[in-house]
């Protein structure tokens, strides 16, 4: 198991009890396969009992996990004749949000999403997934140059939100996430968002305005961190767990109230348990919903879009009689 995590660690050490049990048998040459068989079933149901019955904090766990796949992962296996363009052309060039020119089975598209890095250097470079303003001026120059072209548009969500420093206070960083807002919302090429690990806040949403949400089953998408919930809350970021419970952020939750519209199921124990599996279930359901889409005309596609985000929450008005 890749970097098990906590509440994964009696699989393991049931799994290493098995691969012991095997060892010995080649070694001594005594069968041990009624054990073993035996074992196997056992840690097979506790994987179905622990996997089928996570919490929130569990999810957000495995979705901040280090070895998750990144954006890159998912650009280099799922398209070809991948060209990254670089820069705002306005201040420089920001590696937490990558994108460029590729092909998905032939069809020409413009790719971008947050990229966290892999490595410790990596992550640093990136600025641990946490763009900066340039960072979506340069999504917003390239899905223009994607709306110009008539390229459907394909990003890539995972980031804990917006870089909060001063210097992106400084350089913009609220009017430029607005504006990616307001522009994708009129953009008449196909535009497809998918949560592939952390869905944070602004930061998230600033590519996050298309025609199909698509959310990876550990996944999660919210208003505020867990940690972020519980300081303003409880002023104690240790109740972060209480607080994912209260927020409804995973994909289960969000597919419920309609805010997403499919959940991508997950190898067992986490889409980095096996990457290359998961590349391929991102690509069945992404190819199906871009076919779909390449089916309407720009008008139409600018009011699904529409629709899509007018249906999401509900609200009631009255009016209270105060007493004389």
């Amino acid at each position: 198991m890749n970097n098990p995590l906590s509440f994964e660690k009696p699989i393991v050490e049931l799994r290493n009890k098995i691969e012991e049990l095997r060892t010995f048998t080649s070694e001594k040459s005594i069968d041990l396969s009624e054990e073993i068989e035996t074992l196997e079933k056992k840690a097979e149901r506790l994987e179905q009992e622990i996997y089928g019955n996570l919490t929130t904090w569990q999810k957000v766990q495995i979705a901040r996990h280090a070895s998750r796949p990144t954006t890159l992962h998912y650009i280099h296996t799922l398209f070809t004749d991948f060209i990254e363009l670089h820069g705002d052309r306005l201040y420089g060039d920001d590696s937490a949000i990558v994108g460029g020119i590729a092909k998905l089975n032939g069809i020409p598209v413009t790719v971008i999403g947050h990229e966290r890095g892999t490595d410790t250097k990596d992550k640093i470079s990136r600025n641990f997934g946490l763009p900066h303003p340039e960072g979506y001026r340069k999504a917003l120059r390239l899905m223009e140059q994607a709306n110009k072209f008539g390229r459907p548009i394909i990003t890539f969500i995972d980031t804990q939100g917006a870089h909060p420093g001063m210097e992106a206070e400084e350089r913009g960083q609220s009017e430029a996430i607005a504006r990616n807002l307001r522009e994708m919302a009129g953009f008449s090429v196909p535009i497809i968002c998918i949560v592939t690990g952390e869905g944070g806040s602004g930061g998230a949403l600033g590519i996050g305005v298309g025609n199909k949400l698509l959310m990876l089953e550990h996944a999660y998408y919210s208003v505020i961190s867990p940690e972020g919930a519980a300081t303003i809350l409880w002023r104690d970021a240790s109740k972060a767990q209480e607080a994912s419970e209260a927020l409804k952020i995973t994909s289960d939750h969000l597919f419920h109230l309609g805010i997403i519209d499919e959940i991508i199921p997950e190898p067992k124990g986490g889409a980095h348990q096996d990457p290359n599996q998961q590349t391929i279930n991102i690509k069945c359901v992404l190819v199906k919903y871009l076919e779909a889409l390449l089916e309407m005309n720009g008008e139409q596609l600018i009011e699904d879009r529409y629709q899509k985000f007018a249906r999401i929450g509900e609200f009631s008005s009255a009016v209270l009689e105060g007493k004389a």
